[in-house]
């Protein structure tokens, strides 16, 4: 029998639509050095150039988009990358330097969520990594993105994990 799934609400799209511009944010700021801050206005100033390619599909995202939470992943996710990267790294079977940099950057933010968000359930913070692996990441990055969230979720979430196993 086949799982019926509810459409996600406002909430859960808005929040969603902040991790995929925090993914891109992050990607751009280990790309090119800027400060997160610089990145950060140059998303939300982007809302405005009509001449960007994809000029609806942005909008769409910025219009729904949880800007509160776009702030506070972008900007912890840096703040904190040192203690994510030290949690990430042990579980890789590459050194960190040497993943693509769209799963560091989904894996930096997943491992924030779970280590610093208590409040969302890690299954939705693993749930939301393959599905931002899946539209921005390699073919099947998303699957190593799922392995290696699945178990930081059983180092950082144990109690939580068990009482659902």
């Amino acid at each position: 029998m086949k799982e019926s799934r509810r459409a996600p609400s406002a909430a859960q799209q808005g929040r969603h639509a902040a991790r995929e511009l925090a993914v891109q944010g992050l990607y751009q700021w280990q790309m090119t050095g800027k400060s997160i801050t610089a990145v950060e206005a140059e998303f939300r100033s982007q809302i405005a150039d009509d001449d960007l390619e994809d000029h609806e599909n942005w909008a769409k995202v910025m219009e729904i988009a949880d800007l509160a939470l776009f702030h506070e992943l972008l900007h912890n996710v840096v703040r904190f990358r040192d203690d994510l990267d030290a949690a990430i790294a042990p579980l890789l079977d590459r050194r960190l330097e040497d993943l693509d940099p769209i799963e560091l950057a989904i894996l930096r933010l997943g491992t924030y969520e779970l280590s610093r968000r208590l409040d969302v359930p890690y299954r939705a913070v693993i749930n939301e990594g393959v599905e931002l692996a899946k539209s921005f990441g390699a073919t099947d990055g998303h699957k190593y993105v799922n392995g290696i969230l699945d178990k930081l979720a059983a180092r950082l979430r144990y109690a939580e994990v068990s009482a659902r196993r």
